[in-house]
C-alpha cells in the first residue's frame, strides 16, 4: 500500500470534467506544451492540425464544463485502490511539499494549480485535450489536466503502470506549475527543439522536482505516503525513462534524432528524478543554470 489509510480529505481538490477559457490567438506556450506532450506520449504528428484547429475553437469563445468533484475518494485507502483518487490525493501530497519547500529554497510563495481529472476529453484554457494527447499542465489557466486511461498505455513505451509511477506523472506535471511560478516556463519553446534545446531543461527540470517530491512524501507525522520503497522508486524511474525522446523516437520510427528532443533522453529523465529525489534540492535540479536556489 502507497497512501496511509488513515488519510482524509477535507474538501475536494480535484474537479471533474474540463475548464473554460481562451488562449491568445494564434497559439502560444499553452498550444506548444499540448502538442509537444502529444507527441511524446505516442500521438500520430499528422493529427496535429486537428488539436490546433480544436484549439482555434476554443478561441472563439468560452466553454463551461462539468465541475463536480470526485466524491468517491475520501481516503487514503480510495487512492490505494482508484487512479483518479490517486491523482487527487497526489495533488494533496505534492501541495503540501511545496508549500513548504518553495518558500524556503527559491522565496516564492506556492499557490495551489486547478486540478481536473476527466474522461475522454476535456476544455482547457490551451485547448481540448484526450487521453491522447497525454496529461499536460496548462499555464493560460494554470490547471494539471489528467485522463487516468492514459496510464494503461504506459506499458507500450516500456514502462510499468503502477502507482508511484502515476504520482511520479502528476508531480512531473505539478513541476511545470512551479517553473510558472518562477517565470521560467515560457522559455520552454517546442518550435526550437533539439537537445541542448529550453524545452529538453524545462523538462528534465520538471523530472526532478518530481524527484524533490518523492524526497518529502513519506517524511513527518503528516506525511501522506507510507514509507517509499526501493521497488516504488525503481517503478518511477522505469516510467521516466519508458517516456526519454530516444525511447519514444525508435519505438515509433526505429530512428533517433537528437535535433528534435524536446524533453530528454531516457537516462537524462532517470537522472533527473534522481538528482531530486536523492537530493531534496531545487540546487539540483538547476538545468537552467540560474543560480537562484537556496541549498
Amino acid at each position: 500500500m502507497t497512501f496511509r489509510g488513515d488519510i482524509q480529505k477535507s474538501e475536494n481538490r480535484a474537479r471533474t470534467g474540463g475548464g473554460g477559457g481562451r488562449i491568445a490567438a494564434g497559439g502560444g506556450i499553452g498550444t506548444l506544451l499540448l502538442v509537444g506532450l502529444f507527441l511524446l506520449m505516442g500521438g500520430n504528428p499528422s493529427e496535429i492540425g486537428q488539436i490546433l484547429d480544436q484549439n482555434q475553437q476554443v478561441q472563439s469563445g468560452d466553454e463551461t464544463s462539468a465541475s463536480g468533484g470526485l466524491d468517491h475518494c475520501q481516503t487514503g485507502e480510495d487512492a490505494n485502490k482508484y487512479a483518479d483518487c490517486r491523482v487527487e490525493f497526489t495533488a494533496m501530497s505534492v501541495d503540501q511539499m511545496w508549500k513548504e519547500q518553495l518558500p524556503k529554497q527559491a522565496g516564492i510563495e506556492y499557490t495551489e494549480p486547478g486540478l481536473v481529472v476527466f474522461t475522454d476529453t476535456a476544455s482547457s484554457g490551451c485547448g481540448q485535450a484526450s487521453s491522447a494527447t497525454g496529461p499536460f499542465y496548462c499555464p493560460g489557466d494554470e490547471t494539471a489536466y489528467f485522463d487516468v486511461s492514459f496510464f494503461d498505455q504506459l506499458p507500450q513505451y516500456g514502462g510499468d503502470n503502477t502507482p508511484f509511477a502515476e504520482e511520479y506523472i502528476v508531480a512531473h506535471e505539478f513541476g511545470h506549475h512551479i517553473q510558472k511560478l518562477e517565470g521560467t516556463l515560457g522559455l520552454s519553446n517546442y518550435n526550437d527543439p533539439g537537445a541542448d534545446s529550453n524545452a529538453v531543461k524545462i523538462e528534465l527540470q520538471a523530472d526532478c522536482y518530481a524527484g524533490i517530491w518523492g524526497h518529502y512524501a513519506d517524511q513527518g507525522a503528516d506525511a501522506f505516503l507510507e514509507t517509499i520503497t526501493e521497488q516504488q522508486v525503481n517503478d518511477a524511474i522505469t516510467a521516466a525513462r519508458a517516456v526519454g525522446d530516444d525511447n519514444i523516437q525508435k519505438r515509433s520510427s526505429g530512428q533517433v534524432r537528437p535535433d528534435t528532443f524536446t524533453h530528454g533522453t531516457s537516462e537524462q529523465r532517470q537522472q533527473a528524478f534522481l538528482a531530486g529525489y536523492n537530493s531534496g534540492q531545487m540546487s539540483a535540479c538547476d538545468t537552467l543554470g540560474r543560480g537562484v536556489y537556496n541549498s
